[in-house]
């Protein structure tokens, strides 16, 4: 498994309605993650910030890379855009972290 860490950005006062959706978060985006090889996926909030902090574990780089073209994905992210810094196709500004430490 290779494990991937990265941040996203709320705007402000979005956090709730951030934890509400995924809270019940489509069925068919679970199987799309799972379909795409993603396992073990969290995402933390800072509140006083609004940065996400996300983390998963792909089988595999380019499998993963292709989920962005899912059409489950992408409803999913029009659906998220109105809470979230995003790119012009509603995917998230994400940034990549870089590992420093891992212990099992």
């Amino acid at each position: 498994m290779i494990r991937k860490g990265f941040t996203m950005k709320l705007k402000q006062s979005a956090g709730e309605e951030y934890a509400r959706r995924h809270a019940a978060i489509w069925p068919e985006m679970k199987d799309m993650i799972r379909r795409f090889g993603g396992h073990n996926y969290s995402i933390f909030l800072d509140e006083s910030s609004g940065v996400l902090y996300g983390y998963i574990e792909v089988e595999d780089e380019k499998l993963w890379a292709e989920s962005a073209r899912d059409p489950v994905c992408r409803r999913w992210w029009d659906y998220m855009a109105p809470l979230m810094d995003v790119h012009a196709d509603s995917s998230p500004v994400t940034r990549e972290l870089k590992p420093v430490f891992h212990v099992d």
